[in-house]
């Protein structure tokens, strides 16, 4: 049974009371997608054939009919996915994470945990999978880690998770692609 809090639209979804309170105290968007900042920044570079093309290369055209809606608002908008809701989060399998954009390998499921926060969580990122950047949205600081193939949005990475890095990669869920062993 899913909680829904009603502040706006579209509503706030978690899975218990302890979720609806960790979206509260992390200071995240509250499922509500902000603008697409980097559709201005970044020069869009069409691009003939995306299956042979560098992901970096493909407008926003080609992400769009790429990925889904939801893929998109969190890949390429650095959106966040409402918590509780991938199931993901309950994957225990074991196998390979990788991204939902470009497919890229990111994580192995033996170094996934539960977070207890309502998205899939890992302690460590195969080397060289992910790239880091500050994030100081919602008057916050943060690290945002993104797939260093394509560039596409998976989450914050913080310095409470468990041994031997003390790192959780807090993941969106829809940004992955899981593949059992």
């Amino acid at each position: 049974m899913a909680l829904i809090f009603s502040l706006g639209n579209p509503p706030i979804q978690a899975k218990n009371i302890n979720n609806l309170l960790h979206i509260f105290r992390s200071g995240l968007p509250l499922g509500m997608a902000p603008q697409c900042p980097h559709i201005t920044k970044m020069p869009l570079r069409p691009s003939t054939d995306a299956s042979a093309t560098d992901p970096r290369q493909l407008s926003e055209a080609e992400w769009k009919a790429r990925l889904t809606p939801e893929q998109y608002r969190v890949m390429r908008c650095a959106g966040t996915e409402c918590a509780g809701l991938s199931p993901l989060n309950d994957e225990k399998r074991p196998g390979r994470f990788h991204c939902a954009a470009c497919d890229s390998l990111l994580f192995e499921s033996a170094t996934k945990f539960d977070s207890g926060t309502g998205w899939p969580s890992f302690y460590a990122a195969v080397p060289g999978s992910v790239g880091t950047k500050r994030d100081a949205s919602f008057g916050m600081i943060r690290t945002e880690f993104h797939c260093a193939q394509c560039g596409g949005h998976l989450g914050h990475v913080f310095e409470d998770g468990p041994r031997p890095t003390g790192l959780r990669y807090c993941t969106n869920g829809v940004a992955l692609r899981f593949d059992p062993a």
